[in-house]
């Protein structure tokens, strides 16, 4: 499998990138969000990846974020829910925005985003919501560093309650704008 692609950015649409790696070019369908923060082509460029086999072709999908990748993995987890719809999803929403929207059954908001109906909806609700729930992600409902430290502070050992609990509290106290290393000192701190 293909982890990440890092090379010379070739070009770059809204849909889709090409990025140079060793003289080889790599097409890659990418969300609208990965696009807005790819440089100019001709710069150095990385992006994970998720490459997609099926019986008559292969297909590559890159991002921006492990946050993005770890969305669309549960995206196309999703019965009905191929890979180009889950960068439509990913394109017409933040993840913590879908996220919330899911936590909080929002079908209007889920079927508003371009390729998605009513039942499609529907549909992401029933089946996310427990793996959005399973993963620690209550903490203060978006994807991001808050979920790495949470991610950090479980592999040392504390219980996922434990965990949210502390992470919940730097969150309120110093916001969510903190590195990931410094959010962990500080969850250490309230776990003790």
């Amino acid at each position: 499998m293909i982890s990440y692609l890092e090379g010379k950015l070739i070009e770059k649409n809204p849909t889709s990138a090409v990025i140079d790696v060793g003289g080889v070019g790599y097409s890659v369908h990418i969300p609208v969000s990965t696009y807005e923060s790819l440089g100019e082509p001709g710069t150095a460029a990385k992006l994970l990846t998720h490459l997609s086999v099926k019986d008559d072709r292969m297909e590559l999908y890159g991002f921006g974020s492990t946050d993005e990748r770890r969305l669309f993995l549960l995206l196309i987890s999703v019965s009905g829910i191929g890979g180009r719809t889950a960068i439509s999803v990913l394109s017409g929403a933040k993840p913590g925005e879908l996220k919330k929207a899911v936590l909080s059954s929002d079908k209007r908001f889920i079927s508003s985003i371009r390729g998605i109906g009513r039942k499609t909806a529907e549909r992401l609700i029933v089946e996310l919501k427990d793996k959005f729930e399973d993963e620690g992600s209550k903490v203060e409902g978006v994807l991001g560093p808050s979920n790495d430290a949470l991610d950090a502070l479980k592999s040392l050992g504390f219980s996922a309650r434990e965990a949210e609990d502390a992470i919940k509290r730097v969150l309120s106290e110093r916001g969510s704008d903190l590195p990931i290393e410094e959010m962990v000192r500080e969850a250490l701190k309230r776990c003790s």
